[in-house]
């Protein structure tokens, strides 16, 4: 069956920039292009994740990013199964930023396949797209309490920015 939102063919454009010299990847993996069809495995990761199945979330965030730009967005597929995901975009004009920036939105790898790289292989894919895009910068933001996701910014080359979050929960409503 072929994947929705590419005119019946999966790009491939993302799979020649997977492997690079002294990555230390697992053998069968493959980065590729986001597709309609992830909706299922990046829920069941999300589930591992956090505990709660949310099918109708993922299918409102990864269409909207197959919409944006169906290349801006990863999964990782490790002997055909998705183990990961990563989400992002190219935007320019938001909070006072002119300049065409990457962002990454957010991220997930299966528990039972973390530490093999496959974070890295997937941000490098989304880097060097973005780069191609006319992105200066790439962007994320990441909360204070979780360590190792500051970590794995931080390994990539992310540092802290300038630009601080403000929040301001509503009446009647839950902080999410």
């Amino acid at each position: 069956m072929a994947a929705q939102g590419y005119g019946g063919r999966v790009p491939d454009r993302l799979e020649c920039r997977l492997v690079t010299e002294g990555t230390s990847s697992p053998d069968g993996l493959r980065i590729r292009p986001l597709a309609d069809l992830d909706i299922t495995p990046i829920a069941g990761i999300d589930e591992k994740i956090s505990g709660r199945y949310r099918p109708e979330v993922w299918e409102r965030q990864i269409g909207y990013y197959l919409r944006r730009d169906p290349e801006g967005s990863v999964v990782a597929e490790l002997d055909g199964e998705v183990v990961g995901f990563m989400l992002g975009e190219v935007r320019s004009g938001e909070f006072g930023l002119e300049e065409p920036t990457g962002w990454i939105e957010v991220l997930g790898v299966d528990p039972a396949h973390r530490g093999k790289a496959i974070g890295r292989i997937m941000a490098e894919a989304l880097l060097a797209h973005f780069q191609e895009l006319g992105a200066h910068s790439v962007r994320t933001l990441v909360d204070e309490g979780a360590a190792g996701l500051r970590g794995f910014f931080a390994s990539l080359g992310f540092e802290p920015s300038t630009l601080r979050p403000f929040v301001k929960p509503l009446p009647g409503r839950q902080p999410g």
